[in-house]
């Protein structure tokens, strides 16, 4: 195990080396970064929104609308195919997803249905499916009336190819902002999700991406009045509809259904100022088909209004001087530079198929992201020095090499997100800090063991490489539980959680390689250079070398404490209830720096009364100048209505309150993180579990379950107790509870099943007790050194992330507990493997009694 080939030696510097290699631009300015030569890496980490500020969205593509809109459309093929047909018909109705036609002569029901037979045509529904899909289908319920009818397959068809199209759109609306590297990718089946990083004014992306931005020319009616329409007085007439203009106050227009000239012949769109009025204005250009259309309008209606439509708002309806034959022109509406530009943008980007409306946003102005790294990179300083120091204290030179291991794993963990281009958000950092916790967890067990090794009578080389030996399936079964934890986390997470999940798997692999491969090439090179009479010695040591504790004596007392505590924190959760953050339950949170002075809460709580926000609750946050203020869900409230809500609380505060940060979530979002949640606990303990009960014994599983469930209920009653916001985060938290608990508990699990088949003879209770002895030091000092990097996270990496880290705390406090004083006494009262036990202690006092006879 000591004995390194050339080869291997070369190997496992390299990789570090390369770790090194890829790590380094994040340590560096990018003005140095620019200077390198382009065979060296220059990448860097990126960051999150929450650390450098911007925008979260996510859209979902309104399919009430779209099918709307396809019946529409239907319905005016219909029209279109009768009339060229000369078919007559007294009656075409659109009524959901059914356009119904009643025919003046009901014997012409077969030459209608022939008629419109081309648009039942089957489509194909493209490469990768290979296949083809009937988008419309036909019927005749009675004679004279046919039903064309939008199929499931249709609509399901036509959802796909408007998500991928908005896509594309939202990808050149945002690209025509300047922003660099925004993440736009598809989510499900009708969602996109839109992360522009560094954003200063998302209210601006808000509003490019709420506008579907589908222009069309159309002709204005002017054979009844629109004013005598819009007051109920008068009917439209048949192939018009109402519209208004975007003036203040609106003017009605009757416009015609029938496009003349749409927008998707549009090349050009950009803004400029009319030579006449000076006013803002948008010049556009067409195609040629779209200009020879807008010429031969634009020539048979001279002297007549033309409507120019955007989102079924007229822009202007300016009336035909003369024939416009060059494919160019102006549209004006009382536009500002703004607004003429942003106009210029969703034209040129095009329109989307169909509305997205916003169902969660999440944006974190520039200043918060800058004070979160700083907080963070603090947190992780104090977190890795408090490790290190104690590792020296505990170990002396081992704690050296150990602080070296730690040190190139955090080098390999930057590298390896810096190369697959993961996203470094709040909880990642908070990941990395306790993966240089947990990471230590490895040495401590590799030098315990070596420890061990020497106090039996084993020389220092035979300690070190039988230690090594012996620690490797410990390590291997410890650190698999919580990388099962991060990837289910990962699966079932979103966003920041995702972000933990990828940091803390990451860590994982990093912490394997460095405790099992490098420290032990370190541990290699040390004892063929210094040959070694004995072990380094630290300078403090928080468990004897030798323990006798009766921990079996207290078991019962130790399950009457915690199922007492697991029962008032089952009653707790319903009579007192979580704190849910607006991830589970919808609604908003705008957090808010006074420009001036301290925060006013009830100023701040008299302001959105005035606005029509009765229930919102107002709270200090952080400093004296920050308030956090939320905004719940109304029953019933729709998704979109949340959006108005936050909009009049920015405003009516951003005169005296800077907006650090705004969270929208809305019902239909809430409900699934809700579901997720509770998905993702159980489907994290189940896949543990079935780990535990194949790499060991199906009384180790339940031990688990129990150990695992106590540490999970005393959290929530944790977080009942001290109120603390229960969210994404907290979820998140307390999987990580249940992986390092399991954690802690495998250890000892494997130490009593390394010693059931080492002490045959020895009663089961003074086995577990055994076994806990043994651990009991790295068990201490595992946890002593997670807390330390925990506690500097709590203490230095603000509140944002106090909610975060409190239950963290709590929950490695209480999962050493459980390690100790649940997790190995299940073992007792479930008489662990009893037949086999017993066959085996006979046999072995038969060993004993011959060896006795001989004596």
């Amino acid at each position: 195990m000591l004995y390194f080939s050339r080869w291997k030696t070369i190997l496992i510097w390299l990789v570090v080396a390369l770790g090194v290699i890829y790590a380094l631009p994040n340590a560096l300015p990018r003005s140095v970064l620019d200077k390198f030569p382009d065979f060296l890496p220059t990448k860097q980490v990126t960051l999150g929104l929450d650390l450098q500020g911007g925008s979260y969205l996510l859209l979902q593509v309104d399919e009430a609308d779209l099918v709307q809109k396809r019946v529409q459309t239907l319905s005016d093929a219909t029209r279109s195919a009768l009339r060229e047909a000369r078919i007559g018909y007294s009656a075409i109705s659109a009524n959901d997803q059914t356009v119904t036609v009643r025919l003046r002569d009901p014997a012409q029901t077969e030459a209608a249905q022939e008629a419109l037979s081309d648009l039942t045509d089957p489509v194909s529904s493209g490469l990768l499916s290979g296949g083809q899909i009937r988008e419309v289908s036909i019927a005749s319920p009675q004679a004279g009336v046919l039903a064309l009818s939008l199929t499931p397959e249709g609509i399901a068809y036509r959802t796909t190819s408007a998500v991928e199209q908005s896509i594309e759109v939202v990808r050149r609306r945002v690209d025509e902002l300047g922003t660099t590297e925004p993440v736009i990718q598809r989510e499900g089946n009708n969602r996109i999700i839109v992360q522009v990083p560094g954003l200063g004014d998302p209210d601006r992306l808000k509003n490019l991406l709420n506008q579907t931005a589908q222009l069309t020319f159309r002709m204005v009616d002017q054979s009844a009045s629109a004013q005598s329409v819009a007051d109920g007085q008068a009917r439209a007439p048949a192939g018009t509809e109402l519209l208004y203009s975007t003036d203040q106050p609106p003017v009605p227009y009757l416009v015609q259904r029938q496009v003349m000239v749409s927008g998707e012949n549009l090349v050009d769109a950009q803004p400029g100022f009319d030579q006449q009025t000076n006013e803002p204005v948008v010049n556009i250009r067409f195609d040629n088909r779209g200009a020879t259309q807008f010429a031969r309008v634009t020539q048979s209606n001279v002297g007549r209004p033309f409507a120019m439509v955007l989102d079924d708002k007229v822009l202007s309806a300016p009336n035909i001087r003369e024939p416009i034959l060059g494919g160019q022109a102006q549209i004006s509406g009382n536009f500002t530079v703004q607004s003429a530009n942003d106009l210029a943008v969703l034209l040129r980007a095009g329109a989307l198929p169909a509305n997205l409306d916003i169902l969660e946003e999440r944006t974190v102005g520039p200043g918060l992201g800058a004070d979160s790294i700083a907080a963070g990179e603090m947190a992780g300083v104090i977190g890795a020095a408090f490790v290190v120091i104690f590792m020296i204290a505990a170990y002396g030179f081992l704690g050296i090499v150990a602080n070296i291991a730690l040190m190139v794993n955090v080098v390999l963990l930057f590298a390896l997100l810096t190369v697959i281009g993961a996203t470094l958000t709040l909880p990642g950092i908070a990941g990395i800090v306790l993966t240089v916790g947990m990471a230590v967890d490895s040495n401590v067990l590799i030098y315990e063991r070596i420890r061990e090794e020497r106090r039996n009578g084993r020389s220092v080389v035979q300690s070190i490489d039988i230690g090594f030996q012996k620690a490797l399936g410990t390590i291997l079964d410890a650190n698999i539980t919580t990388l099962i934890a991060a990837g289910i986390l990962f699966w079932l997470g979103t966003g920041p959680v995702r972000g933990f999940a990828v940091t803390l798997a990451l860590g994982i692999l990093t912490t394997i390689f460095t405790a099992y491969t490098l420290t032990r090439w370190l541990m290699a090179f040390w004892v063929k250079r210094r040959r070694p009479k004995e072990l380094p010695k630290g300078y403090i040591r928080l468990v004897p070398e030798s323990t006798f504790i009766k921990f079996m004596l207290f078991r019962l007392k130790a399950f009457y404490l915690s199922i007492a505590l697991v029962v008032a924190s089952v009653v707790a959760l319903p009579l007192v209830g979580l704190n849910f953050g607006i991830d589970f339950t919808g609604g908003s949170v705008i957090e808010v720096q006074a420009k001036n002075g301290e925060a006013d809460i009830g100023g701040i709580r008299e302001t959105m009364n005035q606005v029509g926000i009765a229930d919102a609750q107002v709270q200090s946050f952080g400093s004296p100048a920050e308030a956090l203020i939320r905004i719940g869900n109304a029953p019933g409230e729709a998704d979109t209505a949340q959006q108005q809500t936050i909009e009049a609380a920015q405003a009516a505060l951003e005169a005296d309150y800077d907006i650090r940060r705004t969270e929208v979530v809305g019902p239909t979002v809430s409900g699934e993180l809700a579901w997720a949640a509770v998905l993702g606990v159980l489907a994290s303990l189940v896949g543990i579990l079935v780990y535990i009960w194949i790499r060991f014994e199906w009384q180790f599983a339940i031990g688990a379950i129990v150990a695992t469930i106590n540490d999970v209920f005393l959290t929530m009653g944790f977080l009942v107790l001290m109120q603390i916001e229960f969210n994404l985060a907290t979820v998140a938290a307390i999987l990580t509870i249940v992986g390092y608990s399991l954690n802690d508990t495998v250890v000892i699990y494997d130490r009593v099943r390394e010693n059931l088949r080492k002490y045959k003879t020895m009663k089961l209770g003074d086995l577990l007790d055994l076994s806990d002895n043994e651990m009991l030091s790295r068990t201490l000092t595992t946890s002593l050194t997670t807390l330390l990097a925990l506690v500097a996270l709590y203490i230095f990496g603000g509140e944002v992330i106090q909610n975060f880290v409190a239950p963290m705390i709590f929950g490695v406090a209480i999962g050493t507990f459980s390690s100790i004083f649940v997790a190995a006494p299940v073992l007792y009262f479930f008489n662990l493997r009893p037949s086999d036990f017993e066959a085996d202690k006979k046999q072995g006092e038969a060993i004993e009694a011959s060896g006795a006879n001989r004596a």
